[in-house]
């Protein structure tokens, strides 16, 4: 099984960014943990990401014949991507959205995700705990 984990914009910054809001452990820490996780359940996992959208889209394209899930942290790209959100549609690769502050929570423009209604599901709001939970999520999802 095949599991792609894709980050957006200022996600690169992560354990320097706002480590009240967002932590201090970095993308590369969660990346590997996430990826040892994965190995032990025979899953591979591949890591992308991007502070430019249309990357994000061409990944997702590119992964149309060898993926089986996606989990995206689109970052500020939740809010405001209809091309990423018609990439994910299009792919037609289950996906978890996820996020590691309760978007609902935050700032009004935040609170609208363009991915929502289309993702098997949503995890948001437990810290860096959230990317492990969408791993949980979409691996259960796809066993079943």
């Amino acid at each position: 099984m095949n599991i792609l984990l894709l980050n957006g914009p200022n996600l690169n910054l992560l354990g320097t960014r706002e480590p009240e809001i967002y932590g201090k452990k970095t993308l590369r820490e969660i990346e590997n943990e996430l990826c040892e996780i994965a190995k032990k359940k025979k899953i591979n996992l591949e890591c992308f990401q991007s502070n430019h959208e249309g990357e994000i889209v061409d990944k997702i394209q590119l992964s149309i014949n060898h993926i089986q899930g996606i989990m995206i942290n689109a970052g500020a790209f939740t809010h405001t991507s209809v091309s990423i959100r018609d990439a994910l549609i299009g792919s037609n690769i289950p996906f978890v959205e996820l996020h590691i502050s309760n978007i609902f929570k935050r700032e009004n423009f935040r609170k609208e995700s363009y991915l929502t209604d289309k993702a098997i599901g949503i995890i948001s709001g437990f810290g860096m705990k959230s990317y492990f939970l969408a791993l949980e999520g979409i691996i259960g999802y796809l066993q079943n």
